[in-house]
């Protein structure tokens, strides 16, 4: 269910795991995902107002539908900090470092005239980012949407 706002934390480098990376049919579902909140130290965001109160002070409630709402609920709720930083993967959520010429040559959809861009590569994905016009227009996003409040 919040699959987007997932990948937005992590573009704004939030440590973020999804419930989808679970295995699936656990009728224990709600169980565990509240008590690997609370052993990992989380935050649960859920949409499920029953698993909210149930998680108390370690669960968040999000009722907000379009994504920037859900960023917008959380930085009030003093939880992010809304901006891009590019340190963590947008997929798998893995720690991003800083990308080696040979992985910045060998990825196929890298810009051109890269000299003047900083890299970044996820080492389990082998993915490689960079800040581009993705990154300013997410970030372009999130700042016009907080001068609207």
């Amino acid at each position: 269910m919040l699959g987007t706002l997932c990948r937005y934390l992590r573009f704004m480098g939030y440590d973020t795991v999804s419930a989808s990376e679970m295995a699936e049919g656990n009728t224990r579902e709600d169980t565990l995902l509240l008590a690997r909140a609370r052993h990992e130290k989380r935050v649960l965001l859920t949409m499920d107002r029953d698993l909210a109160r149930r998680g108390g002070s370690d669960a968040f409630l999000i009722e907000e539908k379009a994504v920037m709402d859900q960023i917008s609920a959380l930085a009030r709720a003093g939880l992010i900090v809304p901006g891009i930083r590019l340190t963590r993967c947008s997929l798998c959520n893995t720690p991003l470092r800083p990308a080696r010429p040979a992985e910045i040559a060998r990825a196929t959809y890298a810009p051109g005239q890269s000299h003047a861009k900083t890299f970044f590569w996820c080492p389990r994905c082998r993915k490689l980012y960079w800040e581009g016009s993705h990154g300013r227009n997410l970030e372009k996003r999130i700042q016009d949407f907080f001068l609207q409040d």
